[in-house]
């Protein structure tokens, strides 16, 4: 009877063991998925996005919180800066050239491109 059970076990064994192994990569893959969800929101909540395209800053004028980081990208094909006098200012960015500045201070930061003073943009932080 005990080496009937043992015979079985001995055959149960690899199955269970797999299921059990599953059942733990199911479970790690969904705490995973989890994680990555709580960091991309993080993420989209501390991060804006401005494109620039066709000279132009889309969007031209955003508010976001105190300690949120912008970054620019110059989708166009020429240079770019982005300049907020006395406060901030980017290298020359080529095409997708990225420039971050984060804002620590509440207020009206309005910024322009040097090298095309004609495009103008503005954050509000709050």
């Amino acid at each position: 009877m005990i080496s009937a059970t043992l015979r079985s076990l001995g055959l149960l064994g690899p199955a269970f063991a797999a299921a059990m192994l599953l059942h733990v990569n199911f479970a790690s893959a969904e705490d995973a998925k989890v994680e990555t969800a709580k960091v991309e929101n993080t993420k989209a909540e501390d991060t804006t996005k401005v494109m620039i395209d066709n000279f132009t800053f889309e969007p031209p004028q955003l508010t976001v919180k105190v300690g949120t980081t912008v970054t620019w990208t110059n989708r166009d094909d020429i240079p770019h800066t982005v300049v907020s006098a006395g406060k901030f200012r980017s290298k020359t960015m080529d095409t997708d050239g990225t420039f971050s500045f984060t804002f620590t201070t509440a207020g009206e930061y309005k910024y322009f491109c040097s090298l095309h003073p004609h495009m103008t943009g503005t954050v509000k932080v709050e």
